[in-house]
């Protein structure tokens, strides 16, 4: 009788927290960071009311381009009195440790493309530590008469040598629709990547960063949001300095996206890019200019109480670069072995699916799997790249609001053309700490 009458009072307490709990979790979690706050005002007058601060904190978290890896607003906010002026510099301390067996990447990040498919006896076992994602940020957002609402932001990393070096990571500034700056591509969505442990993330996530102007103007009402942008250039070529050579960039890339938003947090989009790459034909001397694209449908949503479900898929021609195993290689054009002095844009595809259950706002699990292929049209070798497969199961807790503890499984596979493979499994850890 005491155990039923136990089990009874928790269920009924239970129920009554219901109505008081956000709509979603995720939202509950939310509402954590905000009201975790230490306001610090300046200037003259009485403080401002509780709904003028509330909105101006919550500009610190909207961004259409934030990912899970992305820091919180900070911890210490310096305000006007008026309102129209907020300034927060932060931090986190972030640490990552793993363990690597019967296959190892070899980096920190858990990337397919570095599998090795010849077991390596001297990379059978690998343990490994890292502070990088370690970040130091600061953001300013304010009201002026003349240009309206504003915004700046730098954001530092240490992810240089061996994680440990201070690089420049984001910078820019927003003056009303306008971004100009080191900010996120507009052909990214970050929103719609599942939590991972990892650093690297799902093979074939977009997460480029480039220097950039673009103009996002979103319609309230309706939920729909516009962006389109003209981005610095880099490419990556498959030449020899004998019959192909690189030429100087000079034409930017252009991004453009379209989202609807029905809910905080939920959204479908579809980003597209084009890319110029211009080359060079030393076999018969003469300049060429190929053009690479790529489109990319990604959504988030809830369609349950404690689910949330993320995915992205993407394809194209010579896009791959933008992020990904393609990344690391020279895919953006490659020799054409039937045509001496020829490159050619190479196809490619991937996707991955992601699904998070909240046991509480503060406590979730993920899972995520993904895969990218590559589709040379002309002669490979038989040991280049072919597909990569990735995916990761883990749990996050939220002691607090700004520490969280992480553990995740991984599992890729990296396959070649000449039907070669090899597996790799890592078991790592996270902890992370925010101000």
């Amino acid at each position: 009788m005491n155990i039923r009458r136990i089990l009874a009072g928790f269920a009924l307490s239970t129920l009554a927290a219901l109505p008081s709990m956000a709509t979603s979790p995720v939202e509950a979690q939310h509402e954590a960071l905000v009201n975790d706050h230490k306001v610090i005002f300046f200037g003259t007058g009485a403080d401002p009311k509780a709904d003028s601060i509330r909105n101006l904190v919550e500009n610190f978290y909207y961004d259409q381009f934030r990912s899970f890896q992305d820091p919180q607003a900070p911890y210490f906010l310096f305000m006007s009195r008026d309102t129209q002026l907020a300034m927060g510099i932060g931090g986190m301390v972030r640490m990552r440790g793993y363990f690597d067996w019967g296959g190892s990447t070899g980096i920190s990040g858990f990337s397919p493309y570095f599998i090795p498919v010849t077991r390596n006896e001297l990379q059978r076992q690998v343990l490994g530590t890292t502070p990088a994602g370690t970040a130091l940020f600061f953001r300013v957002i304010g009201r002026n008469k003349q240009f309206g609402t504003y915004q700046l932001y730098i954001e530092t990393n240490f992810n240089g040598y061996q994680g440990r070096d201070l690089h420049l990571k984001k910078a820019y500034a927003i003056i009303n629709d306008w971004t100009i700056g080191y900010a996120a591509s507009t052909f990214g969505d970050g929103a719609a990547v599942a939590p991972t442990v990892d650093s690297s993330g799902p093979t074939m996530k977009m997460d480029c960063t480039n220097v950039l102007i673009r103009y996002l103007h979103t319609f309230r009402k309706s939920g729909i949001s516009v962006a389109g942008s003209i981005e610095t250039p880099s490419m990556s070529l498959e030449t020899d300095g004998t019959q192909t050579a690189a030429r100087s960039e000079f034409l930017p890339n252009i991004a453009a996206m379209v989202q609807y938003e029905w809910a905080t947090g939920q959204h479908i989009r579809l980003s597209a890019i084009t890319r110029f790459l211009p080359y060079r034909d030393l076999v018969n001397g003469r300049n060429h200019q190929a053009v690479g694209y790529g489109f990319q449908f990604s959504t988030v949503f809830r369609p349950a109480y404690p689910l949330t479900v993320y995915g992205t898929v993407n394809a194209g021609k010579s896009y791959s670069n933008f992020g990904g195993d393609f990344l690391l290689g020279k895919y953006d054009l490659v020799a054409d072995s039937k045509n001496p002095g020829k490159l050619s844009t190479v196809p490619g595809w991937g996707y991955f699916v992601g699904l998070q259950y909240n046991f509480l706002p503060q406590l979730f699990m993920s899972a995520t799997f993904g895969q990218g292929r590559y589709l040379p049209s002309t002669g490979v070798e038989g040991t280049d790249y072919k597909y990569g497969l990735y995916s990761a199961v883990n749990v996050f807790w939220d002691v607090t609001p700004r520490i969280r503890f992480g553990a995740e499984a991984n599992v890729g596979k990296r396959q070649d053309f000449n039907g070669e493979h090899g597996w790799a499994r890592r078991i790592g850890a996270l902890a992370q700490f925010s101000f």
